[in-house]
């Protein structure tokens, strides 16, 4: 699909939300946030070229992810955020400013829609698609700070079985960069469940944590907030009843470890 030029009054027209927000108690915290939880694209955009089975991918969301995290917030009785629209429009877990913000091909696959993409066409979906997402975190962090009870930040994300050829050994993986509150002992806690053991959780892996501009980089650390991202294996939780499942078991571990006096500790 080539990017059409239309105005503000159509800009202003556009009925698809960007952004999904769960109530909870703005005292809990802790606050759940899912980048990548939607393969949906907005009606102008149609399919960006793709067959059907590519937007069933990964390259175009985190399979099972935002199962797990509607469950998890519900769990906790925690706020969440979460992104509508897919990856491949555009990245809600990249810098404003990242060259892999919009991605031309993605895990060997052409993407037609974004192929000859403008830098027009690239602030127009910053600002109508990443920013209202990042900016309904922001304001549910400012809102959660203003109880005096600052939150813990969890991003849910979920990875690929195989990458370039190669099994992935872990079952879950913990993200972080800088803050061990929470992380260090969330990955002490999950390698201790009997079905998982310390070989199965990645210490930031399947991905290395602390990436420039990314939405726990901006949100969390620019406020010095305690967070992890956890990255959970999509055959672990590409059907509902898997994903509820960790939800459960996130929470039982989660919950101790985002109380008051657990968080605020060094």
């Amino acid at each position: 699909m080539d990017a059409r030029a239309w105005s503000e009054a159509d800009e202003a027209d556009d009925d698809f939300a960007p952004v999904e927000q769960i109530p909870g108690a703005l005292d809990r915290g802790v606050l759940v946030i899912c980048d990548h939880a939607s393969n949906a694209l907005p009606g102008r955009y149609g399919d960006l070229g793709l067959p059907r089975e590519s937007l069933g991918r990964h390259i175009a969301y985190d399979i099972g992810a935002a199962w797990l995290t509607r469950r998890l917030a519900a769990r906790l009785g925690a706020p969440a955020v979460l992104s509508t629209f897919s990856r491949l429009l555009i990245d809600a877990n990249r810098g404003g400013d990242d060259p892999t913000l919009v991605m031309r091909v993605s895990d060997g696959d052409l993407v037609p829609g974004n192929a000859r993409i403008e830098a027009a066409e690239i602030e127009r979906r910053r600002r109508l698609y990443w920013a209202p997402y990042r900016a309904a975190i922001a304001a549910t962090v400012a809102a959660m700070l203003a109880t005096g009870a600052p939150p813990a930040i969890l991003s849910i994300h979920s990875f690929t079985p195989r990458w370039r050829g190669s099994a992935r050994p872990w079952k879950v993986g913990v993200l972080w960069d800088g803050n061990p509150r929470l992380p260090v002992p969330l990955i002490r806690a999950l390698a201790a469940e009997p079905d998982i053991g310390p070989a199965a959780v990645g210490d930031n892996e399947p991905y290395a944590g602390g990436l420039p501009g990314d939405t726990i980089d901006a949100i969390a650390s620019a406020h010095g907030l305690a967070n992890a991202l956890i990255e959970v294996r999509q055959d672990l939780i590409g059907e509902r009843a898997g994903a509820e499942a960790w939800a459960d078991r996130l929470a039982r571990l989660v919950a101790p470890l985002v109380a008051p006096a657990a968080i605020r500790a060094p």
